[in-house]
């Protein structure tokens, strides 16, 4: 970005005040923002200002959710700054025709699902389905728990396509997830976030359940025991992905609980939704045996 050349005002004050919410949050001089010897902004110096105020400013929306009670949690207006109006206040300070405080200029930007959009999509139910597993083991049960939690309460607008992977994001250490060395009857868990195929695979039977438009699944190389064979969806950040599309006339919204042993996912709409749902077969509580690859010895079956 170029600079425009102009003449600097020898009587204006040189200090700038930024403020937000009436407390200073930056406190700048011309003279480090001016190339030497000329009366020219350091786009440089000015891009890093910017990019020191939106990481102060800048407040992502929050959609309208479903909270644990079944009541609507509102949604939260977001504001990030407004870098062209804060251009514009910066260039009339640093040229001497502005103020000596500003206050930073934001832009309102609201969130995808509000309150009135969410509140209908309870309504009506067209896919549900419930899977087990061993409580137990406390890394993998935090796995499912923290992957079923990042997709609970996700809208998915007619037309539009749902990506596990892209929802849950990577699962690393660093994002709360646990390493999960076991084997469960022939599946290999993932090392960090093992467990997460099994969020993904009642998923999928709920989603086929509703009649949703399948686009990507993937089967394990072996049967997997949470689930009948053929009804499980592997998923791989960075390999294979589970998704789907609403091809409905009405967004769907999924909600997802897992604790106690048991992950439960439901599918919901509005009642001015045509669906067509199809038949799945559901799945037995009891549990399959886990073998720890550390130590290769067997735990005892639950039932």
């Amino acid at each position: 970005m170029a600079a425009a050349l102009m003449l600097l005002r020898t009587d204006a004050p040189d200090s700038l005040s930024i403020k937000h919410k009436e407390q200073v949050v930056e406190s700048v001089n011309r003279a480090d923002f001016q190339v030497p010897a000329l009366p020219l902004i350091d786009m440089d110096k000015f891009e890093k200002l910017l990019d020191r105020l939106e990481r102060q400013i800048d407040q992502p929306p929050q959609n309208a959710v479903i909270g644990n009670s079944g009541e609507i949690v509102p949604e939260r207006i977001g504001y990030k700054l407004d870098r062209s109006r804060f251009t514009e206040e910066f260039y009339a300070y640093f040229f001497g025709s502005g103020p000596s405080a500003i206050e930073v200029p934001r832009k309102a930007i609201y969130p995808r699902i509000d309150s009135e959009l969410l509140a209908p999509l309870r309504d009506k139910p067209i896919g549900h389905y419930v899977t087990y597993f061993n409580a137990g083991n406390k890394n993998r049960s935090h796995n499912i728990a923290l992957a079923a939690k990042a997709i609970n309460n996700t809208v998915i607008f007619p037309g539009e396509t749902f990506s596990f992977n892209q929802t849950v994001g990577m699962r690393s250490l660093k994002k709360g997830y646990l390493p999960a060395p076991v084997i469960v009857r022939g599946e290999l868990s993932e090392g960090v976030g093992g467990g997460i195929c099994q969020v993904s695979s009642t998923l999928y039977n709920a989603i086929d359940r509703a009649g949703l438009k399948i686009v990507k699944r993937y089967s394990h190389s072996r049967h997997v025991p949470y689930v009948p064979p053929g009804r499980d969806a592997t998923v791989s950040w960075g390999g294979p992905d589970f998704v789907f599309q609403n091809q409905y006339n009405q967004p769907v919204l999924i909600r997802t609980y897992a604790g106690g042993g048991r992950i439960f996912v439901t599918i919901s709409s509005s009642d001015m939704i045509e669906y067509k749902p199809r038949e799945v077969p559901g799945m037995s509580k009891r549990l399959p045996e886990e073998i720890s690859i550390e130590t290769h010895a067997q735990k005892p079956k639950s039932d």
